[in-house]
């Protein structure tokens, strides 16, 4: 028979803190409202993960927009037909 802790697929997290800071830690929840001190420390870590993580890949996307946009400004293609035929008409009708 298996047992429970081989069926679940919750991982534990221990950690090891002053007394000071967990009496602190245990107010800042109640006054929160969350059930247990676990509850409010496990979604007080996510936010901030989420946070983090959000931030980086904003950067990461930002970095590769940059680059992106100086590569076509800086290594810029040739024009197509449609382009240099449009470039021509407009010449003629203003020139």
């Amino acid at each position: 028979m298996a047992t429970k802790e081989s069926n679940t697929k919750d991982a534990r997290f221990d950690t090891r803190l002053p007394k000071e800071q967990k009496v602190f830690f245990e107010r800042a929840a109640r006054l929160g409202g969350y059930r247990t001190l676990t509850d409010f420390v496990v979604i007080a870590v996510q936010e901030k993960a989420k946070e983090i993580i959000s931030e980086r890949e904003r950067i990461i996307a930002s970095q590769k927009d940059s680059e992106l946009f100086f590569n076509a400004v800086l290594n810029p293609k040739a024009p197509n037909k449609e382009l240099s035929n449009a470039a021509n008409e407009f010449k003629a009708l203003f020139a």
